[in-house]
């Protein structure tokens, strides 16, 4: 289904609801670290104040749980938002989101204006799994003090919130549109294409902690893609149930016999690691190289070898559409990025041989903006679990619920 755009909404005189992710990151005094989030919602912002209409911005930020925490205000965002407007942001009260300050608040905006609503999840029925009727409740509220909604806010789209779900559907029950954002609209752009219609070879790289995270995930894949590289710890369980020696590395036991038929089934597809990076304890800075050969008892994994990443780069970097989620180590620690700095630069060689090169969020984002090639792949997605999600085939509420074309 291909949902209705706010490229096709003219918003003019009309107050638009508008779900966004300023769930940026704060330091100790509470000033925003990086305010990438901020920045990828501008294009559906600015969109809405050139066509004269009035903005009501909604977002969380972290998890207060229901309850009103001065720590989790979106007062910097809104004061950052208004600095790169230009223009003062309004920020709603904190003890009633929908309530009537806000609703005052709203009342006396003029065309162009923008005001931001508190914390979402200051009121607990935002995303409360013991009763749908009061996210519904909480929904229609919000949804009472516009005309129409626009969904902007990837990262959440796999949650079935008051704000994501809960809005736009009373939006639509009171005769408005509910549309998706630019961002939206991009994510479900590169994501649907990368599984729908890949350029071959379609290469998929997985990394991360566990991978009974990821099972669904690569189930979904096999059928698509013509590679999967495997890296990050979930790796271990795989090479154990390879019948290679893993040492004390991270491994979830109750997952070695489902991986000895998945790789059964999957044949030449699988890729893991022909060598690692292994020290005695997670905190050392010395890395050992295995040189292809198993980790011994005592030692542990933390990154894939100079061997595998190599492999692994070389691959990637001839592939016509890659995804990519999960690190291949601990890349936080320079001893241990090498294997993720290799897929990240192949990644963008890739690119500029005119593959797809697609980051699913999460850390495999944060790894491409650290290394420098985000700038340099065609897409990074603004969602971690939202992307995985996506990837997997699973519904998406908030999307679902949107006006279709």
């Amino acid at each position: 289904m291909k949902t209705k755009s706010i490229a096709d909404l003219n918003t003019a005189g009309k107050t638009v609801l508008m779900r966004v992710d300023f769930n940026v990151p704060l330091d100790a005094e509470g000033n925003i670290t990086n305010d990438n989030r901020i920045q990828a919602a501008l294009p559906s912002i600015q969109k809405v104040i050139a066509d004269g209409g009035k903005l009501v911005l909604m977002s969380h930020l972290g998890r207060p749980k229901g309850q009103v925490k001065p720590e989790f205000s979106l007062a910097p965002a809104a004061i950052r938002l208004g600095e790169i407007l230009g223009k003062e942001v309004k920020l709603g009260p904190a003890d009633a989101i929908a309530g009537d300050d806000a609703k005052a608040l709203i009342a006396a905006m003029a065309p162009g204006d923008v005001v931001c609503l508190e914390n979402v999840r200051f009121d607990s029925r935002e995303d409360t799994k013991e009763d749908i009727t009061l996210v519904e409740q909480f929904g229609a509220e919000i949804a009472a003090l516009g005309d129409v909604y626009v969904n902007d806010a990837f990262g959440t789209c796999h949650r079935k919130h008051a704000s994501m779900w809960g809005c736009p559907k009373a939006v639509q029950a009171n005769g408005g549109a509910a549309v998706a954002g630019f961002l939206v609209e991009k994510e479900i752009k590169y994501l649907h294409g990368a599984l729908a219609e890949p350029k071959r070879p379609f290469v998929a790289i997985l990394g991360g902690a566990k991978v009974s995270d990821k099972i669904k995930l690569i189930g979904t894949l096999l059928d698509k893609v013509d590679t999967i590289l495997i890296g990050g710890a979930m790796a271990y369980t795989l090479l154990k149930a390879h019948g290679r020696d893993i040492g004390d590395s991270l491994v979830e036991e109750n997952q070695v016999e489902a991986m000895k038929a998945l790789l059964a089934e999957a044949g030449d597809k699988i890729k893991l690691p022909a060598d690692n990076l292994m020290a005695s304890e997670f905190g050392s800075d010395v890395a050992i190289e295995t040189e292809g050969k198993g980790i011994p008892s005592g030692m542990m994994g933390l990154d894939i070898g100079p061997m595998a990443a190599k492999e692994y780069a070389d691959i990637v970097a001839n592939a016509g559409t890659v995804v990519w989620n999960g690190p291949m180590g601990v890349f936080e620690r320079e001893v241990y990025a090498g294997g993720t700095r290799a897929v990240a630069q192949a990644m963008a060689e890739a690119t500029s041989k005119g593959g797809v090169t697609v980051i699913g969020g999460g850390d495999s984002a944060t790894a491409i903006i650290q290394f420098g090639f985000a700038d340099q792949v065609t897409h990074v997605s603004t969602g971690g679990g939202a992307s995985l999600t996506y990837l997997e085939g699973k519904p998406m509420p908030p999307i679902d619920v949107l006006d279709a074309e």
